[in-house]
């Protein structure tokens, strides 16, 4: 177990027992390892601590999370590695960003420094938007960071062509290395409040899809997304809707007669990005839609 006096932030290799009857008594039980890392990163805030050293430890033994109980020992060289990793989410990175992807529904996606994380919310969204692309469909994606949303429709559905707006530069990095291979998704670097965007598709998009900025400013954030998510993907002004306004905006112009829209948001907005899109005249079939916990998590409707 860790040893007492350290903190959580500090733990070394040292402070993780080994049995002195070991067979190895070079290696580490993996058991008392995990529930050693577990007890630190529960000490530093970490919302899901054991879930977190699980994940960690994987990565470095290059093993399916599931198959750790099948490992009883840790050889040094490991520890060390996992010792320094647990160190860092202790800190407060991303875990991520130490695992260097981040999963969302069937894929692994590049991420860092610089683009938003996907959310497992988001899934619930691009779940829906799936589910309503039929062969050949256009569609688009607007705000697509590191391409979640778009990806997952190109993987999962059989669409002629998928459009990933983003216009962070750094963002559009890791959108245009994890859409590599994908033969149907265009990147298109553009700012969605600008109205005159994709005007070639005027009309004729099947589905538009978009995970905005909406976190009203001066909300406290953990650390991990205060400290690592830019920004300007997270904050949406004043009250969170600084984006989604221009976004229905432009939905409207883009997305065809019968098309369906849907746009994730702050579960305060759980009335509000419904009005708006009743308000603007162009939607029909309004519809609010809860995430797994039963919070507002995102609205879709029909264009007119």
């Amino acid at each position: 177990m860790r040893r007492p006096g350290r903190s959580a932030s500090h733990v070394t290799s040292d402070d993780y027992a080994v049995e002195p009857h070991d067979e190895h008594p070079c290696r580490a039980r993996l058991g008392q390892v995990l529930a050693t890392a577990s007890a630190t990163l529960a000490d530093a805030g970490v919302e899901s601590p054991r879930v977190d050293a699980e994940l960690l430890a994987a990565h470095v033994l290059e093993v399916p999370r599931g198959r750790l109980f099948l490992i009883d020992e840790i050889r040094p060289d490991e520890l060390r590695r996992f010792t320094a990793l647990v160190g860092e989410r202790a800190r407060r990175i991303p875990l991520q960003h130490l695992l260097g992807a981040a999963a969302f529904r069937h894929l692994e996606l590049s991420v860092g420094d610089g683009v938003f994380i996907p959310r497992p919310e988001t899934e619930l969204l691009a779940g829906w938007g799936i589910a309503l692309t039929a062969d050949g469909d256009t569609v688009v994606d607007l705000c697509s960071g590191s391409g979640a949303i778009a990806l997952s429709v190109a993987d999962e559905a059989r669409p002629g062509r998928v459009i990933a707006v983003e216009r962070s530069p750094v963002a559009l990095s890791f959108l245009r290395r994890n859409a590599a291979g994908f033969d149907s998704v265009d990147v298109v670097q553009g700012d969605v409040t600008d109205l005159s965007l994709l005007s070639d598709v005027r009309g004729r998009v099947d589905l538009l899809l978009c995970n905005p900025p909406y976190v009203p400013d001066g909300t406290t954030v953990p650390p991990e997304v205060a400290d690592h998510d830019p920004a300007e993907a997270v904050f949406g002004g004043a009250d969170g809707l600084s984006v989604i306004r221009p976004v229905i905006a432009l939905a409207a112009a883009l997305v065809r007669p019968g098309g369906h829209v849907g746009i994730e948001h702050d579960d305060v907005h759980g009335a509000a990005v419904p009005a708006l899109l009743r308000e603007h005249g162009a939607f029909t079939e309004v519809t609010a839609h809860r995430d797994l916990a039963g919070r507002p998590r995102f609205t879709t409707a029909r264009r007119r």
